[in-house]
């Protein structure tokens, strides 16, 4: 199959896009805040990485029917990956608001045993990245993105 003619691919991709986009007015009206990082980032709501798995299968199902060995491959790929997504990605994250925790209060005891220099708390120190995996309502609606996604280019 050609590159530029490979649907599946290009609905994965923009499924990818789409949910990372979408990451930002989301984050946008339940905080009030505009964080143009969530680009980027990973975690958060909806989950790209189940849109882009979700989205592949609807392509190959569109395209290869639910019967070929193809589909069977990347429904399976999906399932994998979503379920990683809320378990061992998300318990990764919980331990890094532990270890970050534990790293401000060893800066704090370090701080108030001697007075050294004083610098940014960026500069001190790069914290773990929290947000790595996934709650299940953002693995439901990052999938649930990719399948609409997928079924809505198809048909343009």
């Amino acid at each position: 199959m050609n590159l530029l003619t490979n649907f599946p691919l290009w609905a994965s991709l923009a499924a990818i896009f789409f949910a990372q986009f979408i990451k930002v007015p989301i984050q946008y009206i339940a905080l009030r805040r505009l964080d143009w990082s969530l680009l980027t980032s990973t975690g958060g709501m909806p989950s790209s990485h189940s849109a882009a798995v979700t989205a592949l299968s609807t392509g190959v199902a569109l395209e290869a029917g639910i019967d070929s060995a193809v589909f069977a491959v990347s429904a399976i790929f999906a399932i994998i990956t979503m379920f990683e997504a809320t378990g061992v990605r998300r318990q990764a994250g919980e331990q890094a608001v532990v270890l970050n925790q534990l790293v401000t209060d060893f800066n704090k005891f370090i701080d108030e045993a001697k007075v050294w220099q004083k610098k940014p708390e960026q500069e001190k120190r790069k914290e773990l990245k929290e947000l790595l995996g996934h709650k299940p309502i953002e693995v439901f609606f990052g999938g649930l993105s990719g399948i609409f996604l997928t079924i809505l280019l198809y048909f343009l």
